[in-house]
């Protein structure tokens, strides 16, 4: 696709925009349902896409990418018109008789690109923010899931409004000649690296950005909770999608007593949910490019397997695998893992693994399997990260009413219900005072010795 092409098919959103096609809430509340219709029609062939894609099981893509963007749709059905309504702000003294108050107005042309590893639920969960608040959407899914991103590019036209919505195809070129264009919001979802790049092409317009990037999500056990709930807990989020999910534990922290006992409750954890040969279980997904698997397989050699570590490059599959004996200074320590391998260091209390948290990049999640009130304490206060889990891992990401979002090198930005309708909303602040009767001579020059008396007392009546 030329890059007149696709300035063309911006151009169009945009004049859908300026023609005011997404403003009224009749027309949202179309989109939206719209978009549950087509994920309820259309659930087999996103199963067969996402199995193709990734190997993922049927139940998995219905639980983690269907059924959360349509309860993200449902709840903005639900919400839309007290979202939408202007908030009074109330005006102090000196300016009355008047009104204050708040519009959310939509930005205009919004961009969604979309990563390969949960490619239902982290293209159209910004689109429901989007459409919500009233913008027009060009949607770009990763080519690294074709067979996803062609079924959204067939199936979008027929549910959504093609004035005002449309799904682009393509690789690396076709991303940076969107990125030449002007849009009112950038969202994107992937790596810190493509992260920088989407970043510096918006600033060329002064164009705001949301960045989903990840990062090293630390979690950190200790020996108050029942060890094997834990290790079942951490393993489900842990290898689900075969460990290429951005919030999932990226590696273990506990006391060597800790860690004694949990490696091998994680490796019995992973039998019950994949059976002895998780290979041939039709609920472990594979790594998505024959790339990322020898990146992976090569980290495979940065401590000493204790759990899982076989491989199959033709079936392009890691086992469910943790690892000990890892170096802070290794590789493995030093990048996402972004896959079916968790490290387990060992640290001699809490305080040691919220040192370590706080000396390294402020991570997408957090998780804390504690029942010990102080410890929980001391890691919020002590670290800072997008999300906190205590005692589950990656669920949090489906509760609507929770932001999503990172901070720093995890991440800029929020959504999910309100929070995405806002971040998607320009709010604009609207002040009315009538003419009569006037009511603003005691700020007007020249000040009277009254005037100056009464803002010094203002200012240290405030400060």
């Amino acid at each position: 696709m030329t890059s007149d092409h696709i300035a063309g098919i911006v151009a169009a959103r945009r004049r859908a925009f300026d023609d005011g096609v997404t403003k009224p809430l009749a027309w949202r509340r179309k989109q939206l349902a719209g978009l549950q219709r087509m994920l309820v029609d259309n659930g087999a062939q996103l199963e067969a896409a996402l199995a193709a894609d990734l190997h993922r099981s049927p139940t998995e893509t219905q639980l983690a990418d269907i059924n959360v963007v349509l309860a993200e749709t449902a709840h903005a059905l639900r919400h839309l018109g007290q979202w939408a309504r202007p908030k009074r702000v109330p005006l102090p003294l000196a300016l009355q008789p008047g009104r204050g108050w708040v519009v959310r107005e939509p930005l205009g042309v919004v961009l969604v690109i979309a990563p390969w590893n949960y490619p239902v639920q982290l293209l159209l969960g910004p689109v429901v923010a989007a459409l919500a608040a009233g913008n027009c959407v060009v949607m770009k899914p990763s080519e690294l899931a074709p067979a996803t991103s062609a079924t959204m590019a067939r199936l979008v036209p027929g549910y959504l409004d093609p004035r005002a919505v449309t799904v682009l195809e393509g690789g690396a070129a076709e991303t940076t000649a969107l990125l030449e264009q002007r849009f009112d919001h950038i969202f994107y979802t992937g790596g810190a690296r493509v992260g920088r790049i989407v970043a510096e092409a918006a600033a060329r317009h002064l164009t705001p950005v949301t960045l989903e990037l990840g990062g090293k999500s630390p979690v950190y056990v200790d020996d108050s909770v029942d060890l094997a709930v834990a290790a079942k807990r951490i393993a489900w989020g842990k290898f689900m999608n075969a460990g290429q999910t951005c919030v999932a534990p990226d590696y273990l922290l506990g006391t060597r007593e800790v860690l004694e006992r949990i490696v091998p409750l994680i490796g019995g954890a992973i039998r019950e949910l994949y059976g002895e040969d998780p290979q041939a279980s039709p609920d472990y997904a594979r790594i998505v490019s024959p790339g990322r698997f020898e990146a992976l397989t090569r980290l495979l050699g940065d401590g000493t397997v204790a759990v899982g570590g076989r491989t199959d490059a033709q079936d392009r599959y890691i086992a469910p695998t943790v690892i000990t004996g890892v170096g802070e200074g290794s590789r493995i320590m030093q990048e996402e893992i972004f896959g079916p391998i968790l490290p387990a260091l060992e640290v001699s209390d809490a305080a040691e693994a919220i040192r370590r948290i706080a000396a390294g990049p402020k991570p997408l999640s957090l998780y804390v399997f504690s029942q010990r009130e102080e410890v929980r304490r001391a890691f919020l206060r002590g670290t800072s990260s997008g999300a906190v889990g205590f005692n589950a891992a990656v669920i949090q990401q489906t509760v609507i009413g929770l932001p999503f979002g990172g901070v720093g090198d995890s991440g800029m930005g929020r959504y999910r219900g309100e929070a995405g309708f806002a971040t998607l909303s320009n709010e604009k602040s609207v002040l009315s005072k009538p003419l009569a009767p006037e009511s603003m001579s005691m700020i007007f020059p020249p000040y009277s010795r009254r005037v100056d008396s009464f803002a010094r007392g203002l200012l240290r009546r405030l400060s």
